[in-house]
């Protein structure tokens, strides 16, 4: 195989020598006692990033959520969110398996909000006979939605409190949202009752994500991380990389979104109506093959054995998600390569 483009996820990238020269440096202790002062500091620095009183560090974007939307959704009530979120369609069923928590979920288009349809499902007080809602998950970036940045979720965000129901924002991707639309972090999770950044997907970093919120709120998750088996010890040599990530990598996602519309623009030349490049709003492209007579495991595969990797999210669609260790000369040559492909 050819030198390999990989751009099945932002995940992929690995730490620079700098980021790793501040994880072998790090100060560490214990944080399960919570005396890890590396863990502390990146806690800080996300909540106050985000407007919020406290965070937790954890291992993962899905158990960030998981713990989110634990701590606001008791076990036998209901969850809203959209039909492509991750939290509902990429988690194993997690909330289930481990929050007795179910779900109703609105159809949607690349992700979009649907006030209407949310005030359609929300049932709060659903009396003794059906399932009452408890919550409304929202994703910024979204991910299935191809990088669709939500706007507009204030006036939602209005109605549900007159109803006592709060948000959870899976944000994931919140920084490239940001950056992209120039809106403060905190302006996207103000509203929310906890939310959840990820500083593996873009930002380079190995590992980790953090959930914010109330101290209240943050101070339970903590139990509830350790319950389920994810407290750590000296986890301030990972913590250090996510330190390095928010205060060096956050602006240079641009160019990752600058790459992003090139690639959407030669897939689009190629194969007419797979995609709108004006429709990519951050670092991922996702476009529909059903025009094409093209089958999305025969492109990846094909596309594979030509060095570039790419991914499949549905039975028609693929994806292309550009990142730090990707540069614009090897999206370009990984985007020709697709379009060809495609033709």
């Amino acid at each position: 195989m050819n030198a390999v483009v990989d751009l099945r996820s932002d995940t992929v990238s690995r730490p620079s020598a700098a980021m790793r020269q501040a994880m072998a440096e790090a100060e560490v202790g214990d944080d399960v006692y919570g005396e890890d002062p590396t863990a502390t500091e990146l806690e800080r620095e996300v909540a106050s990033l985000l407007g919020f009183e406290a965070g937790l560090y954890v291992p993962s974007g899905s158990l960030s959520n998981q713990l989110g939307i634990r701590l606001l959704v008791r076990p036998g009530e209901e969850l809203i969110c959209d039909c492509l979120a991750h939290i509902a369609r990429a988690e194993l069923g997690a909330a289930a398996v481990f929050s007795g928590i179910t779900f109703r979920t609105w159809r949607t288009q690349r992700g979009i909000l649907d006030p209407e349809a949310i005030r359609e499902l929300v049932t709060p007080d659903a009396g003794p006979y059906l399932v009452s809602t408890a919550a409304i998950a929202v994703e910024n970036t979204h991910n299935f939605g191809g990088g669709t940045i939500q706007i507009g979720y204030d006036a939602l965000a209005d109605e549900l409190q007159s109803l006592g129901l709060p948000l959870h924002l899976d944000g994931a991707r919140l920084w490239n949202a940001s950056v992209a639309s120039g809106v403060p972090m905190g302006a996207y999770a103000s509203r929310a009752a906890a939310a959840s950044v990820c500083l593996s997907k873009g930002l380079g970093a190995p590992i980790g994500s953090v959930l914010v919120g109330s101290a209240e709120l943050i101070k339970e998750a903590r139990v509830w991380r350790k319950r389920l088996g994810a407290g750590w010890r000296q986890a301030g040599v990972l913590a250090a990389a996510g330190l390095y990530a928010i205060r060096n990598n956050v602006e240079r996602l641009a160019e990752d979104h600058a790459n992003a519309r090139l690639i959407a623009e030669l897939l689009a030349d190629a194969a007419p109506g797979s995609i709108k490049p004006d429709q990519v709003d951050t670092n991922i492209v996702v476009a529909d093959l059903a025009a094409t007579g093209k089958s999305v495991a025969q492109v990846i595969e094909a596309a594979k054995a030509e060095g570039v990797l790419v991914g499949g999210v549905g039975a028609t669609q693929l994806r292309l998600v550009t990142h730090l260790d990707a540069s614009t000369t090897a999206c370009r040559q990984a985007a020709e390569t697709v379009a060809r492909l495609l033709r």
